[in-house]
């Protein structure tokens, strides 16, 4: 069964073409298309594939750079946040263990200096001190300052 090639006739004619006729029916020719692939790098065909998506699109290439651009912001935003929060947060934890260290120095020297208070009494005992019994007072009612001492 011996089948014969199909070709589209069609008596309309396309508007500011004039009527040809070919001789022959033919097909199509193919041509390659070499080197394309291995000399463009994955960065140029994919601007090439951008830049022929915005012109088959009614979004102008203005509208594809803004989106891009602000992408971009928002990502080195959010590292350069995440980066401020890491540092303080390294710091804070610094601070905290300082604070800590001079909390206890603070208690050690109030634990000796109240060893010292507890101990006064007998080292002032083995000095030969001994404890005061009642007050003192002094009374400056009947007082007169010496003449010659005092004024010059």
């Amino acid at each position: 069964m011996a089948t014969s090639a199909r070709t589209v006739r069609s008596n309309a004619v396309p508007a500011g073409r004039g009527r040809t006729t070919p001789a022959s029916p033919s097909r199509p020719e193919l041509t390659v298309v070499k080197g394309l692939r291995g000399q463009r790098g994955a960065m140029g065909d994919g601007l090439a594939r951008v830049l022929i998506w915005t012109r088959a699109r009614s979004m102008s290439l203005l509208h594809v750079v803004v989106a891009v651009s602000f992408l971009v912001a928002s990502l080195l935003g959010s590292l350069a946040l995440r980066t401020q929060m890491a540092q303080n947060s390294f710091e804070q934890t610094q601070i905290q263990n300082r604070i800590s260290t001079l909390t206890q120095d603070v208690e050690d020297d109030q634990a000796e200096l109240d060893e010292l208070q507890a101990s006064l009494p007998d080292k002032a005992q083995q000095m030969g001190m001994v404890p005061q019994q009642g007050s003192i007072s002094i009374d400056l009612r009947g007082y007169r300052p010496n003449q010659g001492a005092g004024h010059e």
